[in-house]
């Protein structure tokens, strides 16, 4: 198990409002002093800048995000569900005595809350992952939307499991600057990973395991889905499973528990 130290939820989640003005202030003193052919170049870079950490999901931009472990064992993440697929997934994991978090979307936890309740009674970690899952639309949310993303997730997830999750996913790990107000407020520690293989989207079970194989190492956290339209899911875990077995990795969890960043 991981030590709490982990477990880092965001503390000054508007400390990007101040450093952007300032250096739009910075931006407009260059360019009325040095002309347009630095400002604009200038202005244009900021503004990539402030894109990239909203789709990149390893930056840290606008906050804290935890993407490996300090430790020899390896986090298995699985988005989207609960789905078709979860007691499947559930008897592999057992199967390979793994442990897993289980980042789930409210609203179908909320259709299937005894999924919910045995990824708990299993032993396996549950996260948050937005109420709705608004995949295209996620990386624009406005503060008040967003809010309601993550908290109406939280509530659905903790009256369900009877305890709140610790740890959250963004859609896609899209994150724009309104995700770690609630996060904070919430206690939520955002996730991302370390060896991903586009099982969601690849349908060739090879392809995916092979992708995840060559970033498996002591502390990765591998990306994997769950409930699939290509209904290749399953396999993909076993193989990522036998890979794990093959260079005696474990599957592991972080302790949940409070921290600072």
């Amino acid at each position: 198990m991981r030590a709490m130290s982990s477990h880092r939820p965001p503390r000054h989640p508007h400390l990007w409002l101040p450093l952007l003005a300032a250096s739009q202030v910075v931006i407009a003193l260059l360019w009325g002093w040095l002309g347009w052919q630095v400002g604009l170049p200038l202005l244009l870079a900021s503004h990539a800048l402030c894109l990239w950490g909203v789709l990149a999901p390893s930056s840290r931009l606008y906050g804290p995000v935890l993407t490996r472990l300090p430790d020899d064992g390896v986090w298995l993440t699985i988005d989207d569900g609960p789905s078709d697929d979860t007691r499947a997934v559930l008897d592999l994991l057992d199967a390979h005595g793994a442990k897993a978090t289980f980042f789930l979307v409210g609203e179908r936890a909320a259709a299937r809350p005894e999924l919910v309740r045995e990824i708990v009674a299993r032993g396996h970690g549950i996260g948050n992952h937005s109420q709705t899952h608004p995949q295209a639309r996620f990386w624009a949310l406005g503060p008040a939307r967003m809010r309601r993303e993550i908290d109406e997730a939280q509530a659905t997830l903790t009256r369900i499991a009877g305890r709140a999750p610790v740890w959250f996913r963004s859609v896609v790990g899209h994150t724009n600057p309104f995700v770690h107000a609630p996060l904070r407020d919430a206690g939520l520690a955002r996730v991302g990973w370390s060896a991903r293989g586009f099982d969601a989207v690849e349908t060739d079970v090879e392809t995916v395991v092979a992708r995840i194989d060559a970033d498996l190492a002591p502390g990765a956290i591998v990306l994997l889905h769950e409930g699939a339209k290509h209904g290749r899911n399953l396999a993909m875990l076993d193989g990522v499973l036998a890979c794990l077995r093959a260079k005696q990795l474990r599957a592991i969890m972080p302790m949940d528990g409070p921290g600072q960043a």
